[in-house]
């Protein structure tokens, strides 16, 4: 049972995807409104939704960075198209 507890500990999320892991942070906010749990166990399951709810807070901010590299790889794409006549741009107005 330790053994459970420590792997829990090391990070509740780990072989989840974001989706898994915010469908996991609403259980625990389910269990924590209900009645049913006693007090360690609902320090437990908090602290289990503070870890999952950095690890999707890191996600994001991955994710994020790779969609403003993305477009910036886009932006420097078109910029040499944009001297060419037959772009849809701006450039002819």
């Amino acid at each position: 049972m330790a053994k459970k507890a420590s792997k829990a500990s090391a990070d509740p999320g780990e072989d989840l995807d974001f989706d898994g892991k915010l469908e996991r942070l609403e259980g625990l906010v389910r269990e924590l409104e209900g009645p049913e749990l006693g007090l360690e166990a609902a320090i437990a399951r908090y602290a289990e939704g503070v870890d999952l709810l950095k690890s999707c807070h890191s996600a994001l901010a991955g994710h994020r960075k790779r969609v403003e590299e993305l477009s910036a790889d886009a932006e420097a794409s078109l910029a040499s198209l944009r001297d060419d006549p037959d772009f849809p741009g701006d450039s002819a107005s």
